[in-house]
């Protein structure tokens, strides 16, 4: 599978983005997708993963709430719908799939190119 992260640029706080993860190369809709970030100088973390089929989500506390993962299978896209933006969103944004729904980078099998996305005050 590859996947293309797309979306991100700079945003004023209170904003909103949303990012889109395209995958090609096999069937997509076998794959869990998490959406993960990594800030300079802090470990890349999980901030959202959506299972197969869609019907069941994750989110950590500084993003529930304001942050929602959704997937179209029929279009191999998975999106990140990011609403109420701080300045410690900023970061480097990537989308990962694999076959365990899972928070820890490592478990994704397959993992896209990241987007940068920065929130200024």
């Amino acid at each position: 599978v590859q996947l293309q992260a797309s979306g991100g640029g700079l945003v004023q706080a209170g904003g909103s983005l949303r990012l889109s993860c395209a995958a090609s190369g096999r069937t997509f809709n076998n794959y869990h997708v998490g959406w993960f970030r990594q800030a300079p100088g802090k470990e890349r973390e999980c901030i959202a993963a959506i299972n197969r089929g869609g019907t069941s989500t994750y989110y950590p506390d500084p993003v529930r709430g304001r942050f929602t993962i959704s997937r179209d299978n029929a279009k191999n896209t998975v999106y990140l719908q990011m609403n109420s933006l701080k300045p410690e969103d900023t970061a480097v944004y990537y989308c990962a799939a694999g076959k365990s729904f899972d928070i820890s980078w490592s478990q994704y099998d397959y993992r896209g190119q990241g987007t940068q996305v920065t929130v200024s005050s």
